[in-house]
């Protein structure tokens, strides 16, 4: 979620009148700011769609609730040692949070273990350990429009007598101690972007969210008009027509079979019912095609700790099975393939094929990710029930990631087409008009390099402040992130240098190697040459490895060890040089996003499902590198490919490469630059006192490489030596930032849960601006005297 100051007061309309008032109270608004921690709830671009999906839901208008855990320690804070990088835990709540409102009143009891009994009134799961769910509410404010949707976020709490028996036999500290066995369960989040990792802590998260949720939202349910109540039990034929949820991934798979245990054990409806019920309420969206990224739970684990989800899994997949078996006779395979069991080896439940068979729409994130999860993912399930599979591209919420993080930027374009698109991006579309605008083309370029005095550095005006504050907010964008570069980094930075930005998860797909050898390379054709003019470069690289993920580690110490080197050599003095960006978060993203020139957006074709920081560096005015994947393919068709540098191979030329084989020997052995890179990070060019420090990462490259790093490698460099040629002539780039701008418009947020409102949810949004609480809520209907609302 990152911070939430700034993101309220722009979406209640405060910001100005709060500048102000702390203003006049001798402090800097900037300054409370930064001390706010960053809730870094989730991983990597998962996490951070939600957060922008939740503003959208609340500017919409939308009834929505959003669900999660309230870890005490969130994503690890990185810190940098030696090039290496360490982990801290993120104590993000060590000094309270102001946002929250603990709701004990709503605790619910979630069960583990235990066993189950078969009696003649049904099914019984006995004997269980209970742990308490408390509900923390968080305010998500939509933009201007008086409403407050919640984010109710769950922390687990012991029971009182939780293992309280011990105290019988005398060791009554340890039955206190034995309490934390409960609470772990919202201690810490498994710090894996694109990784499965099966421990039965993380399985007995993803159960505990879904179980407390559930008796929330069937509380709510039975609690309003459309829970007819007869004297015996609630009637569930309306429940999907009142409760839409939405899978995020399939972390909350477990999701299914819990409804249909609280249907058919709780409140006995027929089992053909409840699965009807349970499959119009449920719709998943996948959000990626790496095999080792998709959620495959072993069953001996689900028995141990949810034994009758276990038994209701089998009984779904017997049902699922039984009906591919009539329509496809003795087509053995393909039982196999669609079974939500997977045999061999260990028994594993396959989590994603339990959420396609338990619920009623599919979709995929990007264009596309949606084809190749139709194609090729899921295609047996896809072939029988094409209607249900369908596309949603991502979007960011503007609010967010234009107005808070890019205010110079955002009242240029409020100057030249009024506010409106705020609400509705697709109104940058009338930025084309003013492609060839002298003055806006010159103004955009001053808001990336050092913006006119008298426009305040939170682009709000220059009656605000006063003059003597003016000249302090004059930095903006680049000049303003050199200067914190060289405060947090101590390296000397070039303004007007291209700042070439590389920030995300780290992770092999994402080919932050690919990245690397371009650097090398440039450093090289510097050396050979140091009297050729060369387009300066600020490469900035910046993100999070999994701790467990040894490659990934691995690429950050080569990116240091690396920069170590070009920033020290005084042949290349200026001309380039190499940061790693330490602990890439929200509030850091908000930083370096508005001043970045060139968007990195590199991974290997068919790999990225969507991508989002392509979207909000688009929308900030940088240009993108990159492949035809994810998002980037609508980039590409929304600003037109001239727009963007895009390289390298297609999805279908990987899966060429895939059927002749790849062969990395054969790119080392005829491109000279190539080869000259990667001897050098073989012999320790960059590491002379650990000339073998990087063996694992060229034997990776040679023998490993499932992201074909050197199949792209010369279609990349080559690329960019057109972007350095376009970047000499400024008008010309800024030209096509604007292109770009104009063209960002789709990958609005809002857009994107417009069409999950209307194709998945079947609920309008709604355009209604409750009037504030100051004033009556229907000032024409109100007869009462004193004027104050009905």
């Amino acid at each position: 979620m990152g911070r939430t100051l700034q993101n309220t007061m722009i979406n209640l309309g405060l910001q100005n009148a709060c500048d102000e008032a702390i203003y006049q109270l001798g402090l800097d608004m900037e300054e409370l700011e930064e001390i706010e921690e960053d809730a870094g709830l989730g991983n990597g671009g998962l996490g951070r769609l939600a957060a922008c999906f939740l503003d959208s839901m609340a500017t919409l208008g939308l009834a929505a609730y959003g669900y999660g855990i309230r870890y005490e320690y969130g994503i690890f804070n990185q810190k940098i040692r030696d090039g290496w990088q360490v982990e801290e835990a993120d104590d993000w709540l060590r000094h309270g949070n102001p946002w929250e409102k603990a709701r004990p009143e709503y605790m619910l009891p979630v069960h583990f273990y235990g066993r189950v009994e078969h009696t003649a009134a049904g099914a019984k799961w006995v004997d269980t350990q209970v742990v308490l769910a408390l509900p923390y509410d968080t305010p998500v404010p939509g933009y201007m429009n008086n409403t407050v949707n919640t984010m109710r976020l769950w922390s687990a709490r012991a029971p009182n007598d939780f293992n309280l028996r011990d105290f019988n036999v005398g060791d009554y500290i340890q039955a206190v101690l034995d309490r934390n066995l409960a609470e772990n369960i919202s201690r810490v989040l498994y710090p894996n972007d694109n990784f499965f990792e099966g421990k039965e802590l993380r399985l007995k998260q993803e159960y505990f969210v879904v179980a407390a949720t559930l008796q929330d939202i069937i509380r709510r349910f039975k609690a309003s008009k459309f829970g007819s109540t007869d004297s015996v039990r609630t009637v569930f034929d309306s429940f999907p027509d009142q409760v839409a949820i939405q899978l995020n991934d399939t972390h909350p798979a477990m999701a299914i079979p819990e409804l249909m245990r609280i249907f058919v054990d709780i409140e006995k409806l027929p089992w053909n019912k409840a699965w009807d019920i349970t499959k119009q309420t449920f719709a998943y969206t996948n959000h990626t095609v790496l095999p080792e990224a998709l959620e495959r739970w072993p069953v001996d684990l689900v028995e141990k700790l949810l034994p009758r989800h276990l038994q209701i899994i089998y009984e779904i997949n017997q049902k699922h099975l039984d009906h591919i078996a009539s329509l496809f006779p003795n087509d053995v395979d393909r039982l196999r393939r669609m079974s939500l069991i997977e045999e061999g080896g260990t028994k594993r439940i396959n989590m994603a094929h339990l959420c396609i068979v338990g619920s009623h729409a599919v979709n995929g994130v990007a264009k596309i990710h949606s084809e190749i999860v139709k194609t090729q993912v899921f295609e047996d399930f896809a072939a029988l029930e094409p209607e249900k599979f369908q596309n949603k591209t991502n979007g960011i919420t503007p609010r967010r990631w234009l107005l808070l993080c890019n205010p110079g930027l955002a009242e240029l374009i409020a100057e030249k087409i009024g506010e409106d698109y705020v609400r509705d991006l697709s109104q940058l579309a009338k930025l084309h008009e003013f492609v060839d605008d002298d003055l806006f083309i010159r103004e955009v370029a001053k808001v990336k390099q050092v913006r006119d005095v008298g426009k305040g550095g939170r682009g709000q005006g220059e009656t605000r402040l006063g003059a003597d504050l003016l000249l302090a907010l004059t930095q903006e964008n680049k000049v303003k992130f050199a200067l914190y570069l060289e405060k947090e980094y101590k390296v000397k930075i070039n303004p007007s240098s291209m700042f070439d930005v590389h920030v995300k998860r780290i992770h092999e797909y994402k080919r932050q190697l690919m990245n690397c050898l371009h650097i090398i390379t440039m450093y090289n054709r510097i050396r050979r040459d140091p009297a050729k003019p060369f387009v300066p470069r600020t490469v900035i690289i910046g993100g999070k490895a999994a701790p467990g993920y040894h490659m990934a580690k691995m690429i950050i110490k080569l990116i240091n060890t690396v920069a170590q080197v070009v920033n020290n050599d005084p042949i290349v003095g200026s001309k380039l040089k190499v940061i790693f960006l330490e602990n890439y978060r929200v509030s850091l993203a908000e930083k370096v996003i508005p001043a970045t020139d060139l968007s990195e957006q590199i991974s290997t074709a068919g790999t990225e499902a969507s991508g989002t920081g392509n979207m909000k560096f688009m929308l900030n005015g940088a240009l993108t590198i990159g492949t035809m994947d994810g998002a980037n393919v609508e980039m590409a068709e929304e600003a037109g490919e001239e727009n963007l540098f895009i390289f390298g191979m297609r999805v279908e030329d990987v899966a060429e490469l895939d059927k002749e084989g790849y062969n990395a020997q054969e790119y080392y052995d005829q491109l000279p630059e190539l080869k000259q890179a990667i001897d050098q990070i073989k012999s320790g060019f960059f590491s002379p006192k650990e000339p073998d420090l990087f063996k694992d990462v060229v034997n990776m490259l040679f023998h490993h490489d499932r992201f074909k790093v050197f199949a792209d490698y010369e279609a990349y460099v080559k690329c960019q030596e057109k972007v350095s040629k376009l970047y000499l002539d400024s008008k010309a780039w800024t030209k096509m930032v604007i292109r770009n701008i104009a063209a960002a418009g789709k990958f609005s947020s809002d857009r994107t849960i417009k069409e999950y409102a209307r194709d998945i949810w079947h609920v309008e949004p709604s355009d209604l601006k409750i009037p504030p609480p100051n004033e009556p809520r229907d000032a024409v209907e109100d007869k009462t005297p004193n004027g104050t609302a009905a």
